[in-house]
């Protein structure tokens, strides 16, 4: 299933013609803390999506579970400033280095989503918490769905 673009403006913005989405108009996007550069996120953007965030410099991704754009931090406030916005050599993912509000950028209320650490061997090793939660999911979304 595409997704169909709905802005006319997002239509005529030829930039967005160098990424190559996926079959459903879809791109891979990376989300690095600038400064750190720890690696944040990984989400995904349609062409609403990344032209929004062009046009707030603010992080706005598209939702696969939702079918919706996501304003990130319209929720817990912890939105995602782009500071600088990167496409990679095949023009197939997209990387923003951005700075995160709060120092949060996962839904678990920790700074990153990539906090299992995986140690150990093939046969017995396993996934551990390598970073603390900061906040408590639940102090920062009103809705408990997540």
């Amino acid at each position: 299933m595409s997704i169909p673009t709905t802005t006319p403006s997002v239509a005529k913005a030829k930039w967005l013609n160098r990424v190559k989405w996926d079959e459903h108009g879809l791109v891979p996007v990376i989300a690095q803390e600038a400064g750190s550069n720890d690696v944040l996120m990984f989400a995904w953007m349609n062409r609403d999506a990344l032209y929004k965030t062009v046009e707030l410099g603010e992080a706005v991704y598209w939702s696969r579970s939702r079918k919706k754009l996501w304003h990130k931090g319209e929720e817990s406030g912890h939105v995602q400033k782009v500071l600088e916005i990167r496409l990679d050599c095949d023009e197939d993912v997209v990387l923003l280095k951005v700075e995160q509000a709060g120092g949060i950028a996962c839904h678990t209320g920790r700074h990153s989503c990539f906090f299992q650490k995986f140690d150990g061997d093939a046969r017995d090793g396993d996934w551990h918490d390598a970073e603390p939660v900061l906040k408590d999911p639940q102090a920062i979304y009103t809705d408990k769905t997540k």
